[in-house]
């Protein structure tokens, strides 16, 4: 008897899932649970301005752009906020 094993499936929040599904901005709940996060701790980072990823506020709405998420994914490092020494306005 030949059984077919299941191809895996790819985590909902895999960097190859998000590139196929997201569009250009994702929710901070998908984009914290793809950093390994919860949603309280993604949302108290984006309050204090250290979430690691593009953050965009539009009045009430949250957004994070998913080109920024998936190079902080690839590369294990937060690519923007402004408390990151690059972005930190000079004197």
């Amino acid at each position: 008897m030949h059984t077919e094993t299941p191809e895996p499936q790819e985590s909902k929040y895999s960097p190859a899932h998000i590139r196929a599904t997201w569009a250009g901005t994702g929710s901070v709940t998908d984009a914290s649970k793809a950093l390994g996060l919860s949603r309280a701790a993604g949302y108290e980072l984006v309050r204090q301005g250290r979430f690691p990823c593009r953050v965009l506020r539009n009045g009430r709405s949250i957004r994070v752009v998913t080109a920024s998420l998936l190079r902080v994914l690839d590369s294990g490092e937060p690519e923007y906020n402004p408390a990151h020494p690059e972005y930190r306005m000079s004197s």
